[in-house]
């Protein structure tokens, strides 16, 4: 990847102010069920504990809905156990308070329903080589079964991640997960060495265990996302050191290896650190994503006094800068921002404004479905009843998605997430009520969305379909033909990835030299003197 220019960091810095809000962008959350330090905060032992701790899942989702988060890391598998009904692990006991033993209910399928009811993702989040300690049911569990192939390092118990019985125990749990339930994405968490490893670390022996995850995963659904959370260093940098603690040398974690060779869709390096221990790593983290979606780790529990007592001020500037560097963000971890430490939520809710959605995984498909045929909105004394169909999948995927836009002006922009009322529906109807409509008649817009996050062109009210960008600009792969094109004399070019990021600028000229950008999807915009943009359309680069 080329190196950030200083002349690039100006153009982020000048084009994002506090109200410039990406269309595309993850903003994510780990929740935590490990001890129910996130939730539940109460046990099932009857339908009246049961339905304590779905209301109290759906109140979490509510707030962080509030937030425009969009993707939902859950706890899934927690140290050798399980929070849904496995065939391969017992039931943790955050659920039922006594591990073995059933809730009465699935909990992984009600958080799925809860957050694409949502509109959000949910990723299962599995931790992959710590069982717990030593006693525990879970690791107790495992070692009568695996015997030597649970270490005792401490007080804990790990899978020996040297063993092949390792590599396979753990892609059988997420091929569970994954043929079992309509998840998003599988999260690996700890997959690495233990820190306190005796003996060489050997990063073939990880990457195995990702490689065989990645197999059994994607034969079975593409379009889950594969992702990890690894070391928030991934290694020394020219100028800066990770000052002992990095992911590649000290726990064999390859994670940028990982990204390049396809193993990965996503990574959210846990960056709970500083000043220079954090930006200079950032920018890393986005110079090496290989094309793909990298997410910033943000360590919010440090804002609490019984932690390192951070300024609020820390975190604002680490969202800005990643912002501004094309990396989404991610919270450690949602009781901190639920219980809103130093005003944390409320700083999210200025700062996610708009609602966003996830990056698509174009380099596993690129082709958007067709857009809705027909949009029929009737206006009602309960509000906007919207209804459409037509559209058609060109992907593999199960089913299509749909957002929706809605505007005072006609045509709808669906380019400015301001517009957008819904995302990520499974419906083919919505009744926007009648509360948050404006004084003013809002227009509509419907785009479909595959599985990868492909959107199709708009369908209006009218029936019209979008022409604005529906021809690509032209390319050979080399040069980007713009004979057609007029813009001011003095304006520039910016090509900017679909999450925003601007990856090159330069003059106009009728053809621009895109030799040295990656294959990818990129949208093409005017910058003038005075800081406007203007769009002028979007192209592919394919060698």
């Amino acid at each position: 990847m080329k190196r950030l220019t200083l002349f690039y960091i100006f153009l982020c810095c000048f084009l994002l102010s506090a109200s410039s809000q990406p269309k595309y962008e993850v903003r994510a959350v780990w929740l935590t069920t490990i001890g129910g330090i996130d939730w539940p905060s109460n046990y099932a032992h009857d339908g009246m504990g049961i339905e304590q701790q779905k209301q109290q899942l759906c109140d979490i989702l509510d707030r962080l809905q509030a937030l425009n988060v969009n993707t939902v890391m859950l706890q899934t598998r927690v140290r050798a156990t399980t929070i849904y009904p496995s065939s391969i692990e017992p039931w943790d006991g955050c659920l039922s308070g006594k591990p073995g033993v059933s809730p009465g209910y699935d909990a992984l399928q009600f958080a799925i329903d809860e957050c694409h009811r949502r509109g959000m993702e949910l990723h299962a989040w599995v931790v992959t080589i710590p069982v717990g300690k030593w006693q525990t049911y879970g690791c107790q569990q495992l070692r009568k079964r695996y015997g030597n192939l649970i270490m005792h390092i401490g007080e804990e118990g790990y899978m020996n991640p040297e063993s092949p019985v390792t590599a396979e125990y753990i892609a059988d749990m997420c091929e569970e997960i994954t043929s079992r339930y309509d998840i998003d994405g599988i999260h690996l968490d700890y997959i690495r060495y233990p820190e306190t490893w005796r003996g060489r670390k050997q990063p073939q022996h990880i990457t195995r265990i990702v490689e065989r995850i990645h197999q059994k995963v994607k034969l079975l659904k593409p379009w889950v996302k594969l992702s990890c959370s690894p070391i928030g260093k991934y290694d020394d940098l020219t100028r800066y050191s990770s000052r002992g603690w990095n992911a590649r040398r000290q726990v064999a974690q390859d994670a940028q290896g990982w990204l390049r060779d396809g193993l990965m869709d996503q990574l959210y390096p846990m960056m709970y650190f500083q000043g220079n221990n954090f930006y200079p790593f950032a920018i890393d983290w986005k110079e090496q994503d290989a094309g793909r979606t990298v997410v910033s780790g943000l360590g919010i529990y440090m804002l609490h006094p019984r932690e390192r007592n951070w300024p609020l001020s820390e975190v604002e500037r680490q969202l800005y800068v990643t912002r501004q560097l094309g990396l989404g963000h991610c919270y450690f971890r949602a009781k901190f921002v639920l219980d809103n430490v130093k005003g944390v939520y409320d700083l999210i809710r200025r700062f996610d404004s708009t609602p966003a959605l996830v990056p698509p995984m174009t380099w596993s498909q690129s082709l958007p479905p067709s857009s809705p045929v027909t949009l029929q909105v009737r206006h009602t004394s309960q509000g906007d009843h919207l209804s459409w169909r037509g559209a058609e999948d060109r992907s593999d995927g199960p089913y299509l998605l749909y957002n929706i836009y809605a505007s005072v002006d006609q045509p709808v922009d669906c380019s400015n997430p301001a517009n957008l009322v819904a995302i990520r529906q499974p419906w083919q109807q919505l009744l926007v009520p009648r509360s948050a409509l404006s004084r003013r008649p809002l227009h509509y817009a419907v785009t479909a969305m595959d599985r990868y996050g492909n959107e199709s062109e708009p369908i209006y009210e009218d029936g019209e379909q979008s022409t604005h960008h529906s021809s690509l600009l032209p390319n050979d792969g080399r040069l980007l033909f713009l004979d057609f094109v007029t813009v001011e004399p003095s304006d520039f070019l910016m090509m900017c990835t679909l999450q925003g990021t601007i990856v090159h600028t330069c003059s106009f000229s009728e053809q621009v030299d895109i030799s040295t950008m990656d294959q990818g999807i990129y949208e093409l915009k005017t910058l003038s003197r005075k800081g406007v943009t203007h769009r002028i359309g979007f192209f592919i680069i394919k060698r």
